[in-house]
Parts: C-alpha cells; sequence; structure tokens
C-alpha cells in the first residue's frame, strides 16, 4: 500500500484542525471524537476482507458455469493487475487532493465491479468485473492508510492499524462458510451482488468524518498541492499492462503469444527497476531482500491458495461449503503468528522466525496435493493451510517491521509502495505462471460435480502446487540475507 510521505506539517500530529474537537490524552480509537470514523473505515477493511475470502469459495463454481475453468487463474491475477496501478495512482491522488476522491471512486468502482461480475454471462466479463475491481480495491486501501496519518494523533495509529488487521480474521473463518452456503443455496452470483450493498452502511458513517480531519492535500496554508509524480504514474502502468500482457500469453500457450508476452516483458522489466530497490532482483543484502522476500512470500502462497477450493471441489467432490472450510483456519492462525512475532523477547530472533515462517509455507503448500490421492483425507489440506497461515503470519508483518527499521523518514513512503508492489506483481507473476501450467496439462477439461467423483487431470494441480513450494524455499534463503553486514 502506498503510504504518504512522513511530513511535520501533519495536522494529526500537530494539532486539530479548526472546528473539531481538541484532542484528549486518554482519547482512544473508539472514544466519541473517533467512534465514527474508526467503525466506518474498518467496515470498509471487513467488506474488502470478507470479498477477498469469499471469492475463492465461489470461483470454481462461477468458473464452471462460465465455461472458463482454464481462464481460472486470470479471474485473480486480473484483480492484482490492475490494484498495482491503483496503489500509486491513489498515493499521488491523496497527496494533492486529499483521500476523498480516491475513497469514493475507489469504493465506486469496487462495487460496480462486484455487480459486472455478479452478472457476467462469459468468463470473459467475469474476469473484467474482476479488474474493476481491483483497481477500486487499489485506490481504496491506500486512501484508508493517508486517513489514518492524517485524521488519528500518532498514538492512536498502532490501535487503528491493529484494529485493520483484526478485520480480516472473522472475515476468514466466516467469509469461506457463508459464501459456501450462498453458492450452494442461491447461486454464487449473489457472492458477488451482495456485498455492494453493504457497502453503502460504512461509507455513510465515515465520509462526513473524514471530510472534516482528513480532507484537502497534505501540504497546508498558501504552499501550493505537490503535483503529480507522471513518471511514478507511467512506471506503475507499464507495470500493469506488462504484467496482463504476460498473463494473457502465458494462458494462451499458442506461438503467437510470445508476441504480448514480449511486449510484457519489455514494459515490466524497465518499470520494476524504476520503482523496487536497487538490488532487489538479485537478492542484495538489507533494503532489497526485505522487499523481494514479502513479494516470495505472498506470490507463492496466494497462488497455491487459489487453487485449493477448485482442487477439493473437482477432485475430491466437496462442497463449495466444505472446500471454503478448508481455508477458514487459517484467519486465527495468521492472526496468531502475527501476534507472535510482535514478541519483544522474540525481536532478537526476527529472522529465525523468518525463516521458520517460510518453511511452514514450503510445507503447507507442498503438503495440499497429497489429497489427490484418494487414501489421503481432505481434511489434511485444513491442518496444512492453518500452519502455512501462521507462517505467513510471522512472515508478512515481520517484513512491514523490518521495512520501517531499514528505512529513513524521507523515504518510508516510497520503501513501502515498493513493498506492496513486490506483493502485488509476484501474484500476478506466479498466478501466471502457474495457471500456465495447469492449462498446458489440461486443467481446463477439469469438470467434477458433487456426484460424479471421478476426478481428472490431477497432474494439472500438482504442476501448480509443487513449483510453488519450491518459491516457498527460495524465499527461506532468502531470509538469510535480511540483516545487513
Amino acid at each position: 500500500m502506498t503510504t504518504p510521505e512522513p511530513r511535520d506539517t501533519d495536522v494529526a500530529d500537530t494539532e486539530p484542525s479548526p472546528g473539531l474537537p481538541p484532542t484528549k490524552s486518554d482519547d482512544t480509537v473508539l472514544s466519541r471524537a473517533y467512534r465514527a470514523l474508526s467503525i466506518g473505515i474498518v467496515s470498509v477493511v471487513v467488506l474488502i476482507a470478507f470479498e477477498a475470502t469469499a471469492v475463492g469459495t465461489a470461483m470454481p463454481v462461477a468458473a464452471r458455469e462460465l465455461d472458463g475453468v482454464s481462464l481460472y487463474a486470470f479471474a485473480f491475477s486480473g484483480y492484482f493487475t490492475t490494484s498495482l496501478f491503483g496503489m500509486v495512482l491513489s498515493g499521488q491522488w491523496s497527496d494533492r487532493r486529499g483521500p476523498i476522491g480516491p475513497l469514493t471512486w475507489g469504493i465506486g468502482s469496487f462495487a460496480a465491479g462486484l455487480v459486472l461480475s455478479g452478472t457476467a454471462g462469459a468468463m470473459w466479463l467475469f474476469i473484467l468485473g474482476r479488474a474493476v475491481q481491483g483497481l477500486g480495491g487499489g485506490l481504496v486501501i491506500v486512501a484508508l492508510y493517508v486517513v489514518v496519518g492524517r485524521a488519528y494523533p500518532e498514538r492512536l495509529r498502532p490501535a487503528i492499524m491493529a484494529a485493520f488487521a483484526a478485520g480480516w480474521i472473522v472475515p476468514s473463518i466466516v467469509g469461506p462458510l457463508a459464501s459456501g452456503a450462498v453458492t450452494e443455496h442461491l447461486g454464487w452470483r449473489w457472492v458477488f451482488i451482495g456485498i455492494p450493498v453493504l457497502v453503502v452502511f460504512p461509507l455513510a458513517l465515515a465520509l462526513p468524518q473524514i471530510r472534516r480531519r482528513a480532507a484537502g492535500p497534505v501540504t497546508q496554508g498558501e504552499e501550493a498541492p505537490p503535483s503529480f509524480d507522471r513518471r511514478r504514474i507511467r512506471l506503475a502502468l507499464a507495470i500493469s499492462l506488462g504484467a496482463g500482457l504476460l498473463q494473457y500469453a502465458a494462458q494462451d500457450l499458442r506461438w503467437i503469444s510470445l508476441l504480448p508476452g514480449a511486449v510484457g516483458a519489455a514494459l515490466l522489466g524497465p518499470a520494476v527497476l524504476g520503482l523496487l530497490p536497487r538490488g532487489t532482483y538479485r537478492a542484495a543484502r538489507g533494503l532489497p531482500s526485505v522487499v523481494l522476500l514479502r513479494g516470495i512470500a505472498a506470490g507463492s502462497f496466494i497462488a497455491a491458495e487459489s487453487f485449493v477450493p477448485l482442487m477439493l471441489v473437482t477432485q475430491r467432490g466437496l462442497s463449495p461449503t466444505l472446500a471454503g472450510f478448508s481455508l477458514a483456519a487459517g484467519g486465527l492462525t495468521w492472526a496468531g503468528g502475527s501476534w507472535l512475532q510482535s514478541r519483544p523477547k522474540l525481536e532478537p530472533y526476527r529472522e529465525r522466525l523468518m525463516t521458520l515462517g517460510m518453511l511452514l509455507v514450503a510445507a503447507a503448500i507442498a503438503t495440499a496435493p497429497s489429497v489427490l490421492i484418494e487414501a489421503v483425507p481432505a481434511w489434511t489440506v485444513a491442518v496444512a493451510w492453518a500452519f502455512g497461515c501462521l507462517g505467513m503470519g510471522l512472515v508478512i508483518s515481520s517484513t512491514s517491521v523490518m521495512l520501517l527499521k531499514l528505512s529513513s523518514p524521507q523515504e518510508a513512503g516510497t520503501n513501502s509502495a515498493a513493498l506492496q508492489i513486490s506483493d502485488g506483481l509476484s501474484n500476478v507473476l506466479l498466478l501466471a505462471a502457474g495457471g500456465a501450467a495447469f492449462a498446458a496439462l489440461g486443467g481446463g477439461t477439469v469438470t467434477h460435480t458433487t456426484t460424479d467423483a471421478t476426478g481428472s487431470h490431477p497432474a494439472a494441480f500438482a504442476a501448480v502446487f509443487l513449483p510453488m513450494a519450491g518459491v516457498a524455499l527460495v524465499g527461506a534463503w532468502v531470509t538469510t540475507r535480511l540483516r545487513q553486514r
């Protein structure tokens, strides 16, 4: 997420804006002055989290009904591709005119994408809806962080950020189960169409407070608002277009696809070099390895997780509800890993914790395809994924902590943006690679129902999970290069 660069003129750190009640030393995020704002923005995070966890459960049914299983990976990577551009645009937009614009347009785009996917009659329309969602999600998440930086005093920011993290716990547990039940009894379309209606409440609650506390450009007084950094916008657009073209080439698997693949690589290379710290691609010690590790961890885990429900539905004949339940415990263990790495006594062992985390991730991904063997219980995936999420909690939170530790105040915003770009871009590229392997081994022809227990092409799933486990092992090696000599 692109966070604004810290400024000495930050209103939240000095004195309240005119017309606002004074901040009291004993205020909390749920005190009267902040209650409506806190509940509103955390509710937005909860809805985004619920959508993210619910979609994975409904996706296998949607892809099958739209005759688009061969394009399954596009439905995920389309979201990540456009969110990359949305993150950079939102950071620039928020600095220039305040977070109200990107927040409202982002939520509007997010809701419009949900409706488009939910009403799609063809897979390409479904994917287009996911891309619109991604643009909105990128705009929203960065704007929310800008709101936190400007509306809350510094001492309250850790609490509201903790609330953001906690906002993912309940959706991680309830989302897959609720989505599976809705998919079975009402149809997968309602998983998408039902969420936009719920956005009205948090918007009505939070927007008035955001206008009072965080509207307008970052700079104060007579100083002109900062202009858009057109170079970063162009690089962000190049990353999105390049990633999209590579994803298309990976899924098409024809010689003619080499052309868009080459164009995508040509766009992606210079853009990545311009937006990520120098030495990231070769795991240079310190900050570059932290940024690289974030991408490796997120990309390998998300690429594998995207295929878990599809594997359980098509290969083991589980209902969408039971398939979603396999991911439910991960929300708790992920939060447990995040809590564990925050213990002061474990700070000297942070790098070792991150190594352990990546080994847990690799083991979970490698274990998942064992359920392709009928003798292996299907609940094996649930247990493995709980341990994998524990590892992700250790790694993802630690990368954020180490990034800030290795960044000067003047570089915190830029480096935070690089961390999120690494995260999102890795998701797109590894989903493209996994999707290509899946399609090449006949994954697109997998047709299985809960009444037909004869799954086909299990090798297509093994070709996704086992390479991702190898990528996670590379991440375990990268954890040895986080500390600067």
